[in-house]
């Protein structure tokens, strides 16, 4: 365990992460208890977020912005939907619990996680 904690230390220390990468590790060190690595990862994402309509989430680089049409939401594809939930899972975990304001930034991710489900209250992705 502790070889793939310094392999995964050595990944989040290179200077172009993608985003993906980046919310996969901060979740990883959430879990290991690595509070200075998660909170440098979720600074670093919190600057590459996407906020729209009072929700937060993460897109891949480079997504070409969508048509803005009334009446209707498309849908983020399902690596979107993934790595916002990740980004959410490292906010969650937190020794000792997350502060307010954490849990707020929480608050409008989930709030855009939930816009994502289909109609029958599933999502794109499996994951």
């Amino acid at each position: 365990v502790r070889n793939a904690l310094f392999c995964l230390e050595t990944a989040a220390n290179q200077q172009e992460n993608h985003v993906y990468t980046k919310a996969l590790l901060a979740y990883a060190f959430a879990l290991a208890g690595n509070r200075e690595k998660r909170k440098a990862l979720l600074v670093s994402l919190e600057k590459e977020a996407v906020r729209k309509d009072g929700s937060v989430h993460w897109q891949r680089p480079g997504k070409e912005p969508e048509a803005d049409l009334p009446y209707y939401r498309t849908r983020a594809p399902s690596a979107e939907v993934e790595m916002t939930a990740y980004v959410l899972l490292a906010h969650l975990t937190s020794q000792p619990a997350p502060a307010q304001e954490e849990l707020a930034f929480a608050s409008l991710i989930a709030k855009w996680i939930s816009s994502q489900q289909n109609p029958n209250g599933g999502f794109s992705s499996t994951q």
